[in-house]
């Protein structure tokens, strides 16, 4: 039996570079080894997709993510998801990854997706560097020339439905596709359309019964009943225009109140919650913040993002020594 440790991630990558947890003999020998463990997260470095592949069945409540998004960041990372040639090869992953995650989720549990869209540009290859935001500048594959009826010019890809719609022939059952507004997004610099201001937010199931605490998360009725469910339209300012006391690096963090409802509704107490894509650790954070015996378990294939998620998880143990 191979043992995985964090500084291995070639087998945590998978064998082949160019085809991300792709699982071969090499890594199927592999064997969970955390980068990071306290008494309330543990955190893995890797491919989700392979890690997934390792985690027993049924051992997660809530599932509580953001993947990458399409032709958005270049992390700089060898088998990263998001720069795939075709829009339809990144859906595909994604489905890959979460069809791993439907195991290892109770049956009762809940799977929360945040994901925006992408326009394809096929403008060719971008020129200098962006000042204010590195990660903006780089070959992006939406800038390629493309092919239709997809990869056409200033189309809007509408890739959260169609990873949606994947996810329902994949045999998930969708329950919402929540909303999220953006009441200060960042500009959008165009003359042609209106200006983005919304992601969305999917809550997936296994079943048609599962774990769903309404009353956490109800809001008050002007009606007959004195509270109701709450709106599937979520108005939540993004991490820039929040004043909090730690100023998280990773780039594409998102906001800890965009996760507080699904994980008030659907994470049960004493329930562990799982991001596969955990960055620096909201969802993770969120979840064991909350009280009540919740644990947390995050994945992510970026070192730098697990040393910040580290951090803090330090210090929220010196919180309760």
């Amino acid at each position: 039996m191979q043992i995985l440790n964090h500084n291995d991630l070639s087998l945590a990558q998978g064998t082949d570079p160019g085809e991300p947890g792709k699982l071969t003999e090499d890594n199927l020998s592999v064997q969970l080894t955390p980068y990071f463990s306290s008494s309330q997260i543990t955190l893995y470095r890797g491919d989700a997709a392979i890690l997934l592949s390792k985690m027993p069945n049924d051992s997660v409540d809530c599932i509580v993510t953001s993947p990458p998004y399409y032709g958005k960041r270049d992390y700089g990372i060898v088998g990263q998801l998001g720069l795939e040639d075709h829009p339809q090869a990144y859906i595909d992953k994604l489905v890959e990854v979460f069809s791993r995650a439907k195991r290892i989720l109770k049956p009762a549990g809940s799977l929360w997706i945040n994901i925006g869209d992408t326009y394809w540009s096929g403008k060719g290859r971008s020129h200098g560097e962006d000042a204010k935001q590195k990660n903006r500048r780089f070959n992006r594959p939406q800038d390629k020339r493309g092919t239709g009826p997809w990869c056409v010019p200033k189309q809007l890809l509408l890739i959260p439905h169609r990873f949606a719609i994947a996810m329902q022939e994949d045999g998930w059952v969708v329950r919402n596709d929540n909303v999220w507004y953006k009441p200060a997004p960042i500009p959008d610099p165009i003359a042609d359309r209106c200006s983005l201001a919304h992601e969305y937010v999917f809550h997936f199931v296994k079943q048609r019964k599962y774990y769903f605490n309404a009353k956490a998360v109800a809001i008050p009725s002007n009606g007959k009943r004195e509270t109701k469910p709450p709106f599937s339209v979520w108005i939540v300012p993004t991490v820039s225009e929040q004043t909090t006391s730690y100023r998280k690096k990773h780039i594409a963090a998102f906001p800890e109140q965009l996760v507080s409802l699904p994980i008030l509704a659907t994470c049960p107490p004493n329930g562990i919650l799982l991001d596969p894509f955990c960055g620096s650790g909201t969802a993770l954070f969120a979840a064991i913040a909350r009280g009540e015996g919740r644990k947390a378990i995050g994945i992510d294939i970026s070192e730098e993002a697990l040393q910040e998620t580290k951090s803090i998880a330090d210090l929220f143990e010196k919180c309760r020594v």
